[in-house]
């Protein structure tokens, strides 16, 4: 062989993996395509700042059901995340189309607070989580999906729910459907006229 042949024999052959899609190989794989939309940016404004197209102002004009509402307060609402990093993701917005946590009043800072504790609470009681990650991202730099519409995440944490799938496979089981956890959600929420 000569040297030319051997150099060309040591290089690495770059295949394009679209061809082998759906091929049996030796690696697993999770295909998520519903995950697009979420990437994509579906349902998210051309426009963050105008409050028409913002999904947290559009939400409170949908019935419960439609928009996955938990529960209505004066100032702030509790709503599932349509995305959610865990089963049973709530967001606590403002009603009012604010970007910033300092711009809130302090009637809003205390509704978002207490609709916040009142939340854990619930989800405590349905789904007995191990512990939560709550925050809030200001700033596309910093996370925030909608920047434009300030919101605080209530992420109910297992033991174990950080596994492969979202390091490897950048994917996220969610064992129930959104309605579901909604419905669960609003008949447990204190006040609801529950039994």
């Amino acid at each position: 062989m000569s040297s030319q042949e051997e150099q060309g024999a040591s290089r690495p052959v770059l295949e394009d993996a679209r061809d082998f899609a759906g091929v049996p190989d030796d690696t697993e794989r999770l295909w998520t395509p519903h995950r697009m939309a979420y990437i994509g940016g579906e349902n998210k404004p051309v426009d963050p700042h105008d409050g028409e197209q913002c999904p947290f102002c559009a939400g409170p004009r949908r019935s419960d059901e439609d928009a996955l509402i938990v529960h209505r307060g004066r100032t702030a609402y509790a709503i599932l995340n349509l995305y959610p990093y865990n089963a049973g993701h709530l967001l606590v917005c403002p009603y009012r189309h604010v970007s910033d946590y300092t711009e809130l009043t302090e009637e809003e800072v205390a509704e978002v607070a207490e609709i916040t504790r009142t939340a854990m609470r619930v989800i405590r009681e349905v789904s007995a989580p191990a512990g939560f990650n709550l925050g809030m991202n200001q700033g596309e730099v910093a996370g925030a999906g909608i920047a434009a519409h300030l919101h605080q995440h209530v992420v109910p944490r297992w033991a174990g729910d950080a596994n492969f799938l979202p390091i490897v496979a950048r994917t996220k089981a969610v064992p129930i459907l959104l309605a579901d956890t909604r419905r669960l959600y609003a008949e447990a929420w204190p006040g609801t006229g529950r039994p």
